[in-house]
């Protein structure tokens, strides 16, 4: 995809709220807690923590969400994923936020593609 003659993609950031329903929560679940995906990054508020055990079952699906989707694409309409523990109730609701463009030339390790890094640029 181009975007003013720079070859790029287009990714959502990610909201992802701690849920916890009617099932007890085995991990560290505290209802309402949130970080974002913003890019490659985890983005914690406040005091936010996330069990890394429970993080591991969303792990896999979070690049899957910033990217677009068919609208009738189960990633495109199922907003939870349960925690990865079969005996916990705690869940992460996944809500598309924002776009952001990224060009490939700051995303790329290809060496002869490769422009200053993305990142380097936010400081």
């Amino acid at each position: 995809m181009e975007r003013n003659g720079e070859k790029g993609f287009w990714l959502y950031d990610l909201r992802v709220e701690t849920v916890v329903g009617d099932r007890h929560a085995v991990c560290r679940h505290v209802e309402g807690e949130v970080f974002r995906v913003i890019g490659e990054n985890l983005v914690f508020d406040g005091p936010a923590k996330v069990p890394m055990y429970a993080l591991v079952g969303i792990l896999p699906h979070l690049p899957a969400r910033q990217r677009e989707t068919d609208p009738d694409d189960w990633m495109s309409t199922d907003a939870e994923i349960a925690c990865a523990d079969p005996h916990c109730g705690g869940r992460f609701r996944i809500v598309r936020e924002g776009r952001r463009w990224f060009s490939h030339a700051e995303t790329t390790g290809l060496p002869e593609a490769r422009s200053t890094p993305y990142w380097k640029d936010e400081q």
